[in-house]
């Protein structure tokens, strides 16, 4: 082969930059209408409500799905409790009762669990029971990216996120006026005030699912998990006073 032509064929093998990105490029899929997705909520098999020593079970998987996606599946827990008070804060300043509000929740959505065990095909998988879930999870949410628990709806309470009222907050919000109208008439120390929210638990922020991304129900079968709910989980905090209070005026300017 002469020089010439060996050279027009390295030219001719040779492209654009702009060609080889495209080339290179990662194309979004198009649903051609082969694949599908469907979301089904799955009822736990125990008695609802349950309180917070009951034993709750719940199947992870479904038989009228082909795969279930352990890393985009999470429980929904509706929770309902009662604060106790010893001070019904009657010296506070009248003024101030709307705008200065108290956060109580969880720090992450998985330290409600208490203790859990996880069964395949009605046995117990050995190694899965796990007495003390709740150090567990705060240990392992410790070490995720704050990347990971931004933007999630009600399953982790970051510090600054409670105060800016984010909606990825795990807990409720109460004004101290909520406060005194709920226990001013009482007369018993404590003083209760019943609260009720919704949380989230990410079936990947338990560790023994924190590996899991795809679980085929038809080749594994039915897939469980029996857990405790943990009372004493939960934590608070007073929203900075000067945002809290300035929002409230922003809100109730034209009053």
């Amino acid at each position: 082969m002469n020089s010439f032509l060996a050279k027009a064929i390295q030219v001719q093998g040779l492209n654009t930059i702009e060609a080889q990105l495209e080339s290179n490029a990662v194309v979004s899929f198009k649903n051609d209408g082969e694949h599908h997705y469907s979301i089904k909520e799955i009822k736990p098999e125990s008695q609802k409500p349950a309180l917070f020593d009951k034993e709750i079970i719940i199947s992870l998987s479904d038989s009228d799905h082909d795969v279930t996606q352990i890393q985009n599946s999470f429980l929904s827990i509706v929770l309902t409790a009662n604060l106790q008070f010893d001070n019904k804060f009657e010296q506070f300043d009248d003024s101030y009762k709307d705008g200065v509000v108290l956060f109580v929740g969880l720090k992450s959505g998985s330290n409600i669990i208490r203790e859990n065990t996880i069964y395949h095909r009605g046995r117990t998988i050995d190694g899965s029971l796990q007495s003390d879930a709740t150090t567990e999870s705060f240990i392992y949410n410790t070490i995720k990216p704050k990347s990971e628990k931004n933007n999630r709806k009600h399953i982790h309470s970051l510090y600054e996120n409670i105060h800016k009222f984010d909606t990825s907050a795990c807990g409720t919000y109460i004004t101290m006026r909520e406060i005194e109208e709920a226990i001013g008439q009482q007369t018993n120390v404590p003083y209760l005030i019943p609260v009720r929210f919704r949380i989230s638990v990410p079936l990947d922020d338990l560790l023994i699912f924190s590996a899991f991304t795809d679980y085929l129900n038809g080749m594994f079968g039915d897939l469980k998990i029996k857990f405790k709910i943990n009372p004493n989980a939960f934590v608070f905090a007073q929203v900075n006073p000067t945002v809290s209070l300035a929002k409230y005026y922003t809100m109730n300017k034209d009053e």
